[in-house]
C-alpha cells in the first residue's frame, strides 16, 4: 500500500514590477518549500492568474502600471475570494494598510526587509492566519470601538450578501448615491448598480429604501441584544 501523501506545499503567485525582487522572493519561497506557480508585473495579469490558478497566497505590490495592486486586490476578492493576498508596501503606512484590508487583502508587509520576513508571512497566511502588524491591529480595534451605538457597519456572521455588497449597502445606509459610492470604492457606476440589484434581490427588497430599512433592522436587533453580531441574513 502506498504511503499517504503529506500536505502539499502552498502555491504562491508573486506580483511585482521589480524583476530583481521577484527573483529574490521566488528563490526564498522555493528554498522554504513553497511552490511559486506564476509571476506577474502588473495588476491586470495578477487578476487573470488568480482566476486561472486559484493560488493559496498571492504576494501583491501596490504600485504598478496598468492596474495597481489595490484595484487588482478588489477584483480578485470579488472573483476568487479564496485567494489570500499579501500586500507589499514601501512604508509601514497604517492608513494604506487599512485601505488594503478593506480591498480584500489578508496581510500587509513592508518591503525592504529580509526576504525571510515575507516568506514567514506567506507561510502564516497559507496556514490560515492573517498577517497584520501591531500598529494596524490597534487601528482596527480603534475602528471597531468607534462604531456608532446603533450598530452601523455591523454585519451578520453568515450572510447571503458578499462583503462587497455589504460595503455598498453600508454606504447606501450612510446616504451615499450610486455615483458617490463608485467614487469612494473606485468602481465603475455600472458595477455599483449591479451590486445594488444583486443585494436587493438577495434581501427580497423592492427598493433601495427597503434594503436600507432591512439593514437598519439588523443593526437595531444587534444594538438591543448583548452585543453579538446577528447570526445570519
Amino acid at each position: 500500500m502506498a504511503a499517504p501523501e503529506g500536505p502539499q506545499p502552498a502555491r504562491v503567485v508573486v506580483v511585482d514590477d521589480d524583476i530583481e525582487l521577484r527573483g529574490r522572493l521566488r528563490a526564498a519561497l522555493q528554498d522554504a518549500g513553497l511552490t511559486v506557480i506564476a509571476e506577474a508585473d502588473n495588476g491586470r495579469d495578477a487578476i487573470d492568474l488568480a482566476a486561472h490558478f486559484r493560488p493559496d497566497v498571492m504576494i501583491m505590490d501596490i504600485v504598478m502600471a496598468n492596474i495597481d495592486g489595490l484595484s487588482a486586490t478588489r477584483a480578485i476578492a470579488e472573483r476568487a475570494p479564496t485567494v489570500r493576498i499579501l500586500l507589499l508596501t514601501a512604508s509601514d503606512d497604517v492608513e494604506l494598510g487599512m485601505v488594503g484590508l478593506r480591498a480584500g487583502a489578508a496581510g500587509h508587509q513592508v518591503k525592504g526587509g529580509p526576504a525571510r520576513d515575507i516568506v514567514a508571512a506567506v507561510q502564516r497566511m497559507a496556514a490560515g492566519e492573517p498577517v497584520v502588524g501591531p500598529e494596524l491591529t490597534w487601528r482596527l480595534i480603534d475602528s471597531l470601538r468607534a462604531l456608532p451605538v446603533g450598530g452601523q457597519g455591523v454585519r451578520p456572521v453568515r450572510s447571503k450578501l458578499t462583503p462587497r455588497e455589504w460595503e455598498v449597502l453600508d454606504l447606501l445606509c450612510a446616504g451615499r448615491t450610486v455615483d458617490q459610492i463608485a467614487d469612494e470604492l473606485v468602481l465603475a457606476r455600472d458595477t455599483v448598480r449591479t451590486h445594488v440589484k444583486r443585494l436587493l434581490r438577495k434581501l427580497g427588497a423592492h427598493s433601495q429604501a427597503e434594503a436600507i430599512s432591512i439593514a437598519n433592522g439588523i443593526r437595531a436587533t444587534f444594538a438591543a441584544t448583548s452585543g453579538d453580531a446577528p447570526d445570519e441574513v
